[in-house]
């Protein structure tokens, strides 16, 4: 298995992304994801792309949309008082890693592979660790 990362989804053919992401949930879908990035949602925001990927023999086998963030701004999880803690302790809080859907409280998977394949989900996790 070949882990990796790229900073766009247009490096990433919607086909092999969305055959992991299902139907389900269309927050994690290529088109919506890659939508918020070519719309200039992304980085003036402080949402820097950073989609993780698993590979074995040049196949998509799992991804996760994830990103480099340096603010809080438009997550729904509420850390800014980490962030201060952190602050007051001279320790940095930020840059920041975060699977998440950008601006998105809606909930689902964000590790994608095919069902019931921990494998991969535990070695994307190791890798975003």
């Amino acid at each position: 298995m070949n882990l990796s990362t790229t900073d766009s989804l247009k490096n990433i053919p919607a086909e092999a992304w969305n055959a992991l992401a299902g139907d389900a949930n269309p927050f994690v879908q290529h088109d919506f994801l890659l939508a918020l990035e070519t719309g200039n949602c992304l980085l003036p925001y402080g949402w820097q792309p950073h989609y993780l990927l698993a590979h074995n023999n040049h196949e998509l086998i799992g991804a996760a949309p994830a990103y480099i963030k340096t603010n809080s701004y438009g997550e729904f999880v509420f850390d800014w008082a980490w962030a201060e803690a952190y602050h007051k302790n001279g320790l940095q809080y930020y840059p920041k890693l975060v699977i998440a859907t950008p601006y998105s409280p809606v909930t689902g998977p964000r590790l994608l592979t095919r069902p019931e394949d921990l494998v991969t989900k535990q070695a994307l996790l190791r890798f975003a660790i």
